[in-house]
């Protein structure tokens, strides 16, 4: 049997133990990085604070031109700037960046309250780093109540036939090719799932997060560690159908963002459950990652890309693997050669992606959002750009790593 461990003779153990030499491991250019992520987190959340909006990802690096808003069913990103601040607070102290987030406390209340939610199941992304996050930091049961109630709607979103949290789509349209779809995103929004039964006292959110992770723990991994995009599941009585892709390369390609939402996505839920499958499938996903990063260190934003395409990389991905890998060292801090790749990928990240000019409002360059394959057409996404998850996690990473702090997650 293989060891859950990364062995000294692993490939995985062999590129991370590479990895260390090459790369800027001080703690001074950590915390410089982490200096500017304050800086640019306390500018952004007033303008966010000022005019609630998306601001997924840009490619000079100013959200705030990105179209969509803050109520707009596709926003699954405008808390990673609250996220920064929360972090940026919590380090730092500073009251004001807690009043900016605490400024758009209305509008998060009535994208839940008041207006319609049953298309996205990206709840967790958005509430965890706000509401919940907010209420761990001061208690604020007003906080409570709107986390408690997107947990409530992110639980309908469970589809007994088949044990998921479907994806995208009106719950009640059938129609749509979403229905029967889940994608593995999903496992960064259970945590929020997990906190509201910690909080209720009941099972019974707990118990969708734990089928989902199952369900995904199933279907999702292939054989050689990699890891599907998404997966069907038949309409009518729920069993697995084929995997499906709309954000990697093709279906049986390895998108990487995708492998780092599984690794952290399982981390985490193990430490809610303390259930060691999950351990185990997060630890596999991280070996298969580390076993295909070259000398540039920074994933490839596709790790099965036809021949001829650009090799692209993708620093989010990198900024999600270390979260993952710092979660993985919570439950097994003596594992040598995933903590080399953790400091060795942030270091890269810190040393060669960081952008440190105040005008521009995004931080963590050279992101690829991803070539899709839609039915019948190529879907072609933003290359090489800033994203405010690849900063968000950035500054998780930096933040974990320098002060010891816990995510909200």
């Amino acid at each position: 049997m293989m060891s859950s461990r990364l062995s000294a003779t692993s490939p995985a153990a062999a590129v991370s133990s590479s990895l260390a030499a090459n790369t800027v491991e001080s703690d001074e250019a950590f915390r410089s990085a982490y200096s500017i992520c304050i800086g640019k987190s306390a500018t952004n959340m007033a303008r966010l604070a000022d005019r609630p909006m998306s601001g997924a990802f840009a490619a000079d690096g100013n959200y705030f031109n990105f179209h969509e808003g803050f109520f707009d069913i596709g926003n699954w990103t405008s808390s990673f700037f609250t996220g920064m601040a929360l972090l940026g607070f919590e380090s730092s102290k500073d009251l004001a960046l807690l009043r900016e987030v605490n400024r758009l406390a209305v509008v998060y209340r009535d994208k839940v309250f008041v207006r319609n939610m049953d298309t996205m199941h990206d709840l967790g992304f958005l509430y965890t780093l706000y509401s919940v996050g907010l209420f761990k930091l001061t208690g604020d049961l007003n906080h409570q109540c709107t986390g408690l109630k997107t947990a409530d709607e992110l639980a309908k979103r469970f589809v007994l036939r088949g044990r998921y949290i479907r994806a995208w789509g009106r719950m009640d349209d059938a129609a749509t090719e979403y229905a029967g779809l889940a994608i593995i995103d999903c496992m960064m929004n259970l945590p929020l799932l997990f906190w509201a039964s910690e909080e209720t006292g009941n099972d019974f959110y707990a118990d969708i997060a734990r089928m989902h992770a199952d369900t995904t723990l199933a279907n999702f991994l292939r054989e050689d560690d990699s890891v599907y995009h998404a997966f069907r599941f038949d309409r009518a009585t729920g069993a697995p159908a084929r995997g499906e892709n709309y954000c990697g390369h093709g279906v049986e390609t390895q998108w990487a963002r995708g492998t780092t939402w599984a690794i952290y996505g399982f981390a985490l839920a193990y430490r809610y459950t303390k259930d060691t499958r999950y351990l185990e499938a997060s630890r596999r996903v991280a070996r298969k990652l580390l076993s295909q990063l070259d000398d540039t260190l920074v994933p490839v934003w596709d790790f099965r890309l036809s021949e001829g395409m650009p090799p692209l990389l993708d620093t989010s991905a990198g900024a999600i693997a270390v979260c993952g890998f710092q979660e993985l060292l919570e439950h097994d801090p003596e594992d040598k050669a995933l903590a080399d790749a953790a400091l060795s990928l942030l270091g890269v990240l810190c040393a060669d992606y960081v952008n440190p000019d105040p005008a521009c409002p995004g931080i963590l360059k050279g992101a690829q959002v991803g070539d899709g394959l839609l039915p019948g057409q190529r879907l072609y996404r933003a290359r090489s750009v800033y994203t405010s998850w690849g900063d968000y996690y950035l500054m998780e990473a930096l933040a974990r790593h320098l002060y010891g702090m816990k995510s909200y997650w």
